[in-house]
């Protein structure tokens, strides 16, 4: 098995890298090996490809220290394109990404990014686009008005608390059992049976020694201690248990350190253990006396009454978890037992990750998104309100919560610094500047103290809306625009779809948008098309990205409009400058749009952050084209820098009682029109609503379940086999999803359509060819994608085809072609396989100290060479041996190729001297990652006279 170094081909030759899936595919020929001393170029610091198991090339880097565990997936990019996802060593600075295509990209591309932000190097700071980013400074706004009921003042009851653990469970796909352990804490006193609240924390690192040292894998080494996670959400279970609820927080360390062998990112995984812990207590309100102490000290619980909280990878858990508890999931990707015998009410998704974009649409949520996140630092749980929109009945509430000041960890207490028991970070980054917003000390940031109450508030405010039904609470989660004065100067704004809204102006190929705006992409692969071009500073939790772009069906209205002259030299406008008004932006619904049960108009509008005095004259048109203006409604941005996601929609209520006066068709409304005026200069509509007050009833639809799987089959030696990438469909129902099939010929590039589903709908059907041969490669890997479109959910929502190779690699010979030469000559090597390959094959040309004599040195090889190999002068002069750590030549034979030549070309220094000599050899790497080592060779330089 073979490794490559930082030292890379020339800079004609083009770097094979892997496509968005990571695992083996073939790979193209590598081009012809350059002349000797022609230009090249190096891998970035940090970067190089090695061979691993079964002989599948691997990208990987390797950070200049521990890379902090969190909750975004680790992503390696050329330029804007996703290669795909790597693996952590046990190091936690060394990350592996099986290359798996044949992608030309630049070295100087490669990056890596978790959730928008790049970890291997602080990004530049793009200029202002003439103001339209994150301008000034960030200001105080003043506070909401304060609503009727504050959810979060303690109860009455008396609580007790204590804990249970249970015999571990195996999950499917984890090789070690994963733990059954929770923190209680409940009600003692209150009557009947209590609704529950279970908590679910996300991936943090897994254990830590006395000294500080931590470790990720599970179980814990020797000396180690598991992180207890679990009793992170203390506060908010109290505040729960003194209403009323009995609430449990379990552990999922042996989820977080085995989950990345899961396609899903565990998700799956976390679901059956969600499951597993509610199945118990299932079996516990059936026989009491074989509960748990720390059960039985509490009230009896009501499992019709469920809410679930989950963070980060937790809050993707629990999601995936209501929708399993409604649509069950195939037997064999499963880990919990039997059908559910319970309800979820409701969730509450704290800074959560949504790998699969699959939200359960009947089950209300809250989603809270922390302003300062550094770690799902793009703020994609967005999603699980955004792309809930037309999936179901649209009954139920999705809210966004933006909490200014708060960040990733500090909603659980063991991962603050200075209350937790194990090693604890601020996990938003900085850079030597201070960021405006959420430094600590800012305005804007809040204490972990104060991150804490909030969040237990508004986790309060979901169980009394979701789970006890009490209206009253619904204007803090809705968009109303109140505040819980228990939350303390946390700033919590928020936005919604779902209740009682009813669709009118919804983003899509179907909206006609005419005069000063235009319909952009949220997800595009060309930058003309996106809503949010790349040099804006932030990012905009709506536009998310997922598995593919572009990806169709994702869209806003782009708003645009004249600023004011900035004062010459700068690129904002004066103080005091006059707003401008911008030509007025028409959109047309495809068909009339009923919204006379309606109460207000609900636009869902982002202006850029920090933007103030932008305002919006709003009017709408019927079927008749009779027309009524219905006021000017301002939009203020939010706190915002070049590191957060602020470009977020702030909710606007337009009241229909002018319309009414002015006698349109409220049955049939046919034109949105937006004036804009201020300063802000550009705009985005996300949707509007017929929006109306009340929280309805949710009973979940029937709808079909989609879900992928995966097959692995040996290529074989000879013809073609066909075989079928896994895709069931279970429940009853039809719908409508997106499948996302790669491109035939592409590298990266997707095909999508949509596919009806369920009774009576299309069979998925997806061939793959296969065809066998006896030369050695890195197989192959063809993988689709689905997404929920319209009356159906998705489950497991990526998988496919895995062709194995069953080929033995060739072995590998090196020998001299030109060994004793004279000055001015290269010195030349010739790498040889034993059997052609479909791949190119590569290896390590290292150098040794000489045996003995004089050994070559920096000053008697070609300078230009040695600068572009090894980025390093001739001066002073060393011996190559002397290059550092790393220092080879990288040599690759191309696929169906059997040789290829390696060299050292040398000067003609004039200078009499004896011969000189280099040792080199050349080093692959075994099944086990060991590195084998070729016989030394000698090359030999004398003078030309």
């Amino acid at each position: 098995m073979i490794r490559v170094t930082r030292a890379a081909a020339t800079a004609v030759a083009l770097l094979a890298l892997a496509t968005a899936a990571p695992a083996p595919a073939f790979a193209q020929p590598a081009p012809e090996p350059p002349p000797l001393g022609s230009a090249a170029t190096n891998l970035p610091k940090g970067w190089r490809i090695t061979t691993g198991t079964g002989g599948e090339r691997q990208l990987v880097w390797t950070a200049p220290k521990r890379v902090p565990m969190g909750d975004a997936r680790i992503e390696f990019h050329s330029g804007d394109r996703l290669l795909g996802r790597p693996q952590a060593a046990p190091d936690g600075r060394t990350f592996r990404l099986p290359l798996t295509g044949a992608e030309a990209g630049a070295p100087g591309d490669l990056r890596v990014v978790a959730a928008g932000r790049r970890l291997d190097a602080n990004a530049p700071t793009p200029p202002p686009r003439s103001g339209f980013g994150a301008p000034g400074v960030p200001r105080q706004q003043a506070p909401l008005p304060a609503n009727d009921v504050d959810p979060g003042l303690p109860g009455t009851y008396r609580t007790a608390a204590g804990e249970y653990d249970l015999p571990a469970v195996r999950l499917p796909g984890f090789p070690n059992p994963v733990e059954m352990r929770a923190h209680v804490v409940g009600p003692t006193d209150a009557p009947g049976k209590r609704p529950v609240a279970l908590f679910l924390h996300g991936r943090h690192y897994t254990c830590f020694a006395a000294d500080g040292e931590r470790a990720m894998g599970w179980p814990c080494p020797s000396g180690f201690k598991p992180v207890p996670g679990h009793r992170g959400y203390r506060q908010s279970q109290q505040l729960l248990a003194s209403q009323g609820y009995v609430t449990l927080s379990v552990s999922a360390n042996g989820i977080n350190g085995q989950d990345d062998v899961a396609e899903d990112g565990g998700a799956q995984a976390r679901s059956s253990l969600v499951r597993q812990h509610l199945s118990r207590w299932a079996d516990w309100a059936a026989d009491p006396a074989a509960a748990p102490a720390a059960v039985r000290s509490v009230a009896p619980a009501d499992l019709t009454r469920v809410l679930l909280v989950g963070h980060s990878r937790g809050g993707e858990g629990v999601n995936r978890a209501a929708l399993d508890s409604v649509y069950a999931p195939p037997a064999d990707q499963d880990g919990a037992p039997g059908a559910a015998r319970w309800t979820i009410r409701g969730n509450v998704l704290i800074g959560p990750t949504v790998f699969g974009h699959n939200p359960a649409p009947d089950v209300p949520s809250l989603t809270l998104l922390p302003g300062c996140d550094g770690d799902v630092s793009d703020l994609q749980g967005q999603i699980y309100a955004d792309g809930t929109r037309g999936v179901s009945t649209g009954a139920a509430l999705h809210s966004a919560a933006y909490v200014v000041g708060a960040n990733h960890n500090f909603f659980n207490t063991e991962w603050t610094p200075g209350q937790a028991e194990a090693p604890a970070d601020d996990d938003f980054w900085s850079d030597d500047t201070p960021d405006k917003v959420c430094s600590p000390g800012t305005p804007t940031r809040l204490t972990a103290a104060q991150q804490q109450t909030a969040g237990a508030t508004y986790i309060a405010a979901a169980a009394r809306l979701f789970v006890a039904g009490d209206d009253k609470v619904r204007p803090l989660l809705d968009g109303t625009g109140r505040r819980a004065p228990s939350a303390g100067p946390a700033r919590v704004l928020t936005h919604a779809v779902g209740a009682h809204r009813t669709a009118a102006f919804l983003s899509g190929p179907d909206l006609k948008v005419n005069g000063a705006g235009r319909l952009c992409a949220q997800i595009a692969a060309e930058p003309a098309r996106a809503c949010l071009p790349s040099g804006d500073q932030g990012q905009s939790p709506h536009f998310a990205g997922w598995e593919v772009s572009p990806e169709p069906g994702r869209d806003a209205v782009a708003m645009v409009w004249p600023r004011p002259r900035p004062t010459p030299g700068t690129t904002t406008p004066p103080a005091g400058a006059r707003p401008t008004t911008g030509r007025p932006v028409t959109v047309r619904a495809a068909a009339p749009v009923p919204l006379a049960s309606a109460q207000a108009l609900a636009l869902r509008v982002i202006v850029p952050p920090n933007a103030t005095g932008s305002a919006f004259d709003v009017a709408l048109a019927d079927a008749s084209g009779r027309r009524a203006a219905l006021g000017r409604y301002a939009v203020e941005g939010l706190p915002g820098t070049d590191r957060t996601a602020s470009f977020w929609a702030r909710e606007v209520r337009v009241p229909l009682a002018k319309a009414r006066e002015a006698g349109l068709d409220l049955t049939r409304i046919r034109t949105l029109e937006l004036t804009p005026h201020g300063t802000a200069g550009r705009a985005w509509l996300m949707d509007a609503w017929g929006w109306r007050p009340g929280t309805p009833a949710v009973r979940p639809a029937v709808l079909p379940r989609v879900d992928v799987g995966r097959t692995t089959v040996a290529e074989g030696d000879s013809g073609e086999r066909v075989h079928r990438i896994p895709v069931r469909v279970t429940g009853s129902g039809t719908g409508q999803i997106r499948l996302f099939v790669p491109q035939p010929g592409t590298e990266g590039a997707y095909t999508s359509r949509l596919v009806t589903v369920g009774a009576g709908g299309t069979t998925i059907d997806l061939p793959v060819t296969v065809r066998g041969n006896t030369r050695y490669s890195y197989g192959s890997r063809h993988d689709v994608l689905v997404k929920a479109v319209r009356g159906a959910v998705v489950g497991a929502h990526r998988g496919g085809l895995t062709v194995r190779d069953d080929d033995p690699m060739p072995t590998v010979t090196l020998k001299p072609v030109a060994s004793d030469v004279t000055e001015g000559r290269p010195l030349v090597w010739r790498m040889t396989l034993s059997a052609a390959a479909d791949v190119d094959l590569t290896g390590d040309l290292g150098f040794l100290p000489a045996a003995s004599g004089t050994e070559l040195s920096t000053r008697d090889v070609d300078p230009v060479w040695l600068g572009e190999q090894f980025g390093q002068s001739p001066d002073p002069a060393r011996p190559l041996s002397g290059l550092g750590e790393g220092a080879s030549l990288w040599v690759s034979v191309p696929a169906g190729r059997l040789t290829a030549d390696v060299g050292v070309p040398t000067i003609a220094d004039r200078v009499r001297e004896p011969a000189e000599t280099v040792r080199v050899r050349l080093t692959t790497y075994d099944e086990e990652w060991q590195p084998q080592h070729g016989p030394a060779l000698t090359g030999t330089v004398r003078d030309a006279s």
